[in-house]
């Protein structure tokens, strides 16, 4: 039976704690956006987030009355006291699990969201097999680390335990591949809540940004090539 590395598992044990609150809140919105404009005319009654970290994604979509029957499993025993902490409405269960193997029925939640998740994860494949057991639809967003110049960033996205790395296309072909069918999908690029916590306001790195994002929103083709996100409702 596959389960997650120890070296893995302690490293995220530790990782959630109050300090980080703020920027993971900051960091949802955009997740929780991207999942409404994805399911809008999709009635997902039975919800479970796979990978929860602490909890932000369930409360904003709880505090937006999206789904008020919510269960969320995670690997990291920190995050789970970040979740309970939370009292989220309609949250009926946390569980811990062992990175891979979900124990659920199959076919028992209408939706699974995985939300930058998959990039973390040593055998990708052995656990969307396990989410397209337990769910009907799910929602995978990943962060579009992949470029040209990757090789030259391999430190700064291991830092961010980054260990797969996709562009739009190669995570289309990871989806095809494992028998799931993208329904709708959307080329994102972070909110500017993010980019104000990240950066400070009016610096130069700050117009910079600012000036890129207008060039990707006006010019189709390179938010297709190289968004920040890259969401997909599978079936």
């Amino acid at each position: 039976m596959i389960i997650i590395s120890k070296e893995l598992k302690e490293k995220y044990d530790s990782q959630y704690s109050d300090k980080t609150e703020e920027w993971r809140k900051i960091g949802a919105i955009g997740k929780v956006e991207n999942i409404i404009d994805l399911t809008k005319g999709f009635p997902f009654n039975k919800i479970i987030d796979i990978g929860a970290g602490d909890g932000n994604i369930l409360a904003l979509l709880s505090s937006k009355n999206y789904c008020s029957d919510l269960t969320a499993v995670e690997i990291s025993d920190s995050a789970i006291q970040q979740i309970k902490k939370k009292k989220i409405p309609g949250l009926l269960e946390i569980k811990q699990f062992d990175g891979y193997n979900l124990p659920y029925d199959d076919n028992q939640f209408d939706l699974a969201i995985c939300s930058h998740v998959i990039e973390h994860v040593e055998h990708p494949r052995k656990l969307l097999r396990e989410i397209k057991r337990i769910s009907k639809n799910q929602v995978f967003e990943v962060p579009i680390d992949f470029s040209l110049r990757v090789d030259r960033k391999f430190k700064y996205f291991n830092s961010y335990g980054h260990i797969n790395i996709y562009s739009p296309a190669l995570f289309n072909f990871l989806m095809y591949s494992e028998g799931f069918e993208i329904l709708k999908n959307k080329y994102a690029l972070y909110n500017m809540e993010v980019i104000e916590f990240q950066t400070k306001k009016y610096s130069a790195k700050y117009f910079k940004i600012v000036v890129k994002r207008l060039l990707w929103k006006t010019i189709p083709i390179l938010m297709k090539l190289k968004p920040n996100t890259y969401t997909v409702l599978t079936k």
